[in-house]
C-alpha cells in the first residue's frame, strides 16, 4: 500500500531548485524519478535515520551511497573533524595526516603497496585508466554492460549488438570518438570476456566486484579469478573500481 507523506516544503524548493540548478539536483542520481517523484530535500541526519525539511524520517539505506558505514553524526566523527577543521580546511600543501591514512591503508591492505588520493570516483577512474594506457601502451579498455565507474566520457558508453562490441555514446555530449576505445561485454559471460581478451589488445579490464549500478549483481564463482587470469595473459592491468564495495 502507497505511504503518503508531507512534502509541501520539499516541493517548494524544488520548484525553486529547477530555475538554478539543472534537472533542479546536483546529480542525476538525487532527481528520484525512478521511483516516480521529484526529490525529498533532507534537512539532517543523525544514525542511520534521515530528516527532511517537511519533518519526514527515513531509514537510510543509501548511507551517501556508500561511505557512511558509521552512519550520519557519529560523535567520534564529528570530533575528529571538528578538531580538523579548527588547524585549517585546505592548504594545498602536502600535510602529515595524508602519509598517516596512506600509511594505515597500506598497513590494512597488504596488496596496496601505494595509493594516490582523489576527490571523486571519477577522478579514480580517469587516473586509473590513464595509468593502465601509459603502462601498456594500449588504448582499449574492457568494461561491463550497464555498469557506472563515473562521469567518464569513455566508460558513458553502452553495448552494441554481439557479445563483445566497441562501445557507443549512451549520453549526449560523449563522442564517438571518446568510447572508440571501449569495449563492452556482458557481466558474468566468461566465454564474452575471453573473445574480447583474445581479439583486442587491451590496457585494462575494470569492474565493480559487486556491480551496485545494475542491482548489485554477484559475480559467479571464479568470475573474478577468470578476469584476473585473463588479465595477465593478455598482458592487461585489472582495474577493481570499488567506490562502494570497498
Amino acid at each position: 500500500m502507497p505511504v503518503s507523506i508531507s512534502d509541501t516544503k520539499s516541493a517548494e524548493l524544488y520548484s525553486r531548485a529547477v530555475n538554478v540548478l539543472p534537472g533542479g539536483v546536483n546529480s542525476p542520481v538525487r532527481a528520484m524519478r525512478s521511483i516516480g517523484r521529484d526529490p525529498i530535500f533532507v534537512e539532517r541526519a543523525e544514525g542511520a535515520e534521515l530528516f527532511d525539511v517537511d519533518g519526514n524520517r527515513y531509514v537510510d539505506w543509501m548511507c551517501s551511497w556508500g561511505p557512511l558505514i558509521h552512519g550520519h553524526a557519529h560523535p567520534a566523527i564529528l570530533e575528529a573533524v571538528a578538531e580538523a577543521a579548527a588547524a585549517g580546511t585546505t592548504f594545498g600543501a602536502a600535510t602529515a595526516g595524508e602519509v598517516d591514512l596512506a600509511e594505515e591503508v597500506v598497513r590494512r591492505m597488504p596488496s596496496v603497496e601505494m595509493l594516490r588520493m582523489t576527490s571523486s570516483g571519477t577522478e579514480a577512474s580517469m587516473s586509473a585508466i590513464r595509468l593502465a594506457r601509459a603502462a601498456t601502451g594500449r588504448d582499449k579498455i574492457l568494461k561491463f554492460a550497464g555498469a557506472y565507474h563515473g562521469h567518464v566520457d569513455g566508460l558513458l558508453a553502452e553495448a552494441g549488438s554481439g557479445l563483445a562490441t566497441q562501445g557507443i555514446p549512451a549520453s549526449p555530449g560523449v563522442t564517438a570518438a571518446a568510447t572508440a576505445a571501449t569495449v563492452i561485454v556482458p557481466w558474468n559471460d566468461p566465454e564474452a570476456v575471453e573473445r574480447a581478451c583474445a581479439e583486442h589488445e587491451l590496457a585494462a579490464i575494470i569492474c565493480e566486484p559487486y556491480p551496485a549500478n545494475m542491482g548489485l549483481v554477484q559475480p559467479r564463482e571464479a568470475f573474478l579469478d577468470l578476469l584476473r587470469a585473463q588479465a595477465d595473459a593478455a598482458g592487461a592491468l585489472l582495474i577493481f573500481d570499488e567506490v562502494i564495495t570497498g
